[in-house]
Order: structure tokens, then sequence, then C-alpha cells
């Protein structure tokens, strides 16, 4: 699994790509940056790139419902950019778990993506 981050917009906004599947330890290296950056803004904007993405293990399924649990209103949007149908459908059953605003988008067109979270974060700072 490779996992990287990125902060926009001194760190309003979070970019993480991801290949491959992902692991409960793989939590335990972005979990807390994203915790920081909620501490300081309150709400932040993320991007989930998935690249020849996999999913979760189970011990990773299980840190993804606590973090869902514990941030349920501390993410204002999120942007997921994938290319499987799988991928798609987590834009709709992810929102239960959320007050997020969630859209899917292709990675043909990731440049929309960008468009689209960067222009609420411009709009909050």
């Amino acid at each position: 699994m490779a996992i990287e981050i990125q902060e926009e917009a001194g760190g309003k906004l979070l970019i993480i790509s991801v290949t491959g599947k992902l692991t409960g330890d793989d939590y335990k290296s972005f979990v807390p940056k994203v915790e920081e950056l909620i501490l300081k803004f309150g709400k932040i904007r993320m991007v989930l790139e998935m690249r020849d993405f996999h999913g979760w293990d189970t011990g990773a399924l299980w840190e993804d419902i606590k973090f869902d649990i514990r941030h349920f209103s501390d993410i204002e949007s999120l942007a997921l950019v994938g290319d499987k149908k799988w991928e798609k459908g987590m834009s709709i059953f992810c929102k239960p778990f959320t007050k997020a605003q969630i859209k899917y988008f292709d990675l043909t067109e990731i440049y929309k993506a960008y468009e689209w979270i960067r222009a609420g974060v411009v709009a909050t700072i």
C-alpha cells in the first residue's frame, strides 16, 4: 500500500492518494495528520484519489468505522476520485456515515474534482 498526503490552502484541504489495499497500520500513518488539521480548522475538505485501489483489509475497515464515528461532522466536503464502479458506489454508501458533501469523479475528470473542492476552500478562507 502506498499513501501520499498533501496539504493545500494552509491545511484546510487535504489530498490523500492511495494505491493497493489499505491496512490498519496505514490508518495510523494518516489519521493523526487528519485529526491535527481538524483540530486546527474545525472542518476540512478532502480529496481521496484511488489509483489501482483494492479496498481495505479487516483492520483498516475497523479503523475506518472508528474514524467515521469520531469525525461525523468534521469533514465539510469529500471528493472521491477513482476508476472502478464500486469506488463510485462508495460515494453513496458513505453518506450515512458523515455530514460531508460527497461527490465522485472518474480519474479522467480529476481536474473537475479539484475545481469543485477548491472552490469551497477559497470561499471559506
